[in-house]
């Protein structure tokens, strides 16, 4: 199940959890996983410097937070993502909002699959991965549209 909240925001224009709930499926299998229960939080940067603050004691701002609640093989927890930061760096990266925030909500979903990206080859496999997996939303995208 694919749940979306907002706080301290009114909307992320884009975000469908029909979509997410099908590409996450998919992203979960080719990682021999099986979707559980995933939370995605849209907030702003006040909002999640507020949690980087209070859970992880980070004083800067990011554009996810993941907390893990997954089990064996089935992946639950909540992303906690920025809005502001997706806007400002889709500008940064010469990227569309929707691609960026897609970008990061798979980020987050492959932290809950196992990935890190602390060290430089940690955050190359990550970014591998992430290219990997929005290729997959192609089908899910052209499907829902169908």
């Amino acid at each position: 199940m694919v749940e979306i909240h907002f706080e301290d925001i009114d909307e992320v224009p884009g975000v469908n959890s029909e979509f997410l709930f099908s590409w996450y499926t998919q992203v979960c299998s080719v990682e021999s996983k099986v979707l559980g229960d995933v939370t995605l939080i849209f907030c702003s940067d006040d909002y999640l410097l507020e949690m980087n603050l209070t859970h992880l004691n980070h004083d800067y701002y990011t554009d996810i937070i993941t907390f893990d609640y997954s089990e064996d093989n089935i992946v639950s927890g909540d992303l906690f993502i920025s809005y502001d930061r997706v806007v400002d760096n889709a500008t940064s990266f010469s990227s569309s909002v929707k691609d960026e925030l897609h970008r990061v909500c798979v980020h987050g979903l492959l932290h809950l699959c196992g990935y890190k990206d602390k060290s430089v080859e940690d955050e190359q496999l990550m970014r591998q991965k992430e290219d990997e997996m929005l290729n997959l939303r192609v089908f899910h995208v052209e499907h829902l549209n169908s």
